[in-house]
């Protein structure tokens, strides 16, 4: 299986750094090819803007889910897009690690998605969820948190995290086709000792163990809408 491991720490040392680092060494010792993308290393530029295409659709006013259509087919992106889309459309398993910042992802890696995530390559038209463009691959998050696991759970005081993160989940990696589990999360990780830590990178790699059979979050299907994106209704639908 070919993997890339997206990360998203500014501190090399840091304990998301840490589980970036036991994940691809558990991938690799499985016999699985693992390439990086440590997007502060990189200085990845987070920034959409019009010099991400050599060449442009409409010089005049900038449609930018457009011009990555027109760039794409023409080989007119950015080379630092460029070689990150390649790095994705090669992937079986794509890998997202991240801190939670304000119940979401650093601006680093939301840049990394607006950028690479390809309209028309990944997804348009009816093309997202189950006729996404990335059909048939797997993502999921390893995340870093400071509050505690009661504080994001069924009654919690914010709730599952699944639901803060719903737009990452969903609206991101299932929208473009990619069956996704549920997120393997380190809790209180400013707080925590060392016995803790370590036992943290443990349950990760149990966790990458079953990758292959993990169940993946329940996504819409589009067999279940009409033309308009109305609901079906059950006695109506096909099979």
């Amino acid at each position: 299986m070919k993997v890339l491991l997206v990360h998203a720490h500014p501190e090399p040392r840091s304990f998301c750094a840490a589980m970036k680092d036991r994940a691809a060494a558990v991938l690799r010792a499985g016999g699985h090819e693992v390439v990086i993308s440590d997007l502060y290393a990189m200085r990845f530029d987070p920034v959409a803007k019009a010099d991400d295409f050599a060449s442009r659709r409409d010089p005049e006013y900038l449609v930018y889910a457009l011009e990555q259509r027109h760039a794409f087919e023409t080989g007119t992106l950015a080379p630092d897009i460029a070689a990150e889309v390649e790095k994705v459309l090669a992937a079986d398993l794509l890998i997202l690690s991240f801190p939670l910042f304000w119940f979401s992802v650093p601006a680093i890696l939301k840049g990394w998605i607006d950028r690479v995530f390809l309209s028309g390559l990944f997804y348009g038209g009816r093309r997202f969820y189950d006729r996404g463009g990335l059909v048939g691959k797997r993502a999921l998050c390893l995340i870093t948190a400071g509050a505690r696991s009661s504080m994001l759970a069924e009654g919690g005081i914010h709730g599952p995290l699944e639901g803060m993160l719903r737009h990452l989940l969903q609206g991101t990696l299932g929208y473009v086709g990619y069956r996704v589990p549920r997120p393997f999360v380190a809790w209180h990780v400013p707080y925590v000792d060392r016995a803790t830590r370590e036992g943290y990178l443990a349950a990760l790699e149990r966790y990458l163990s079953e990758v292959a059979t993990l169940e993946p979050l329940p996504m819409p299907s589009l067999d279940r809408f009409d033309a308009a994106m109305r609901p079906i209704p059950s006695g109506n639908r096909e099979g």
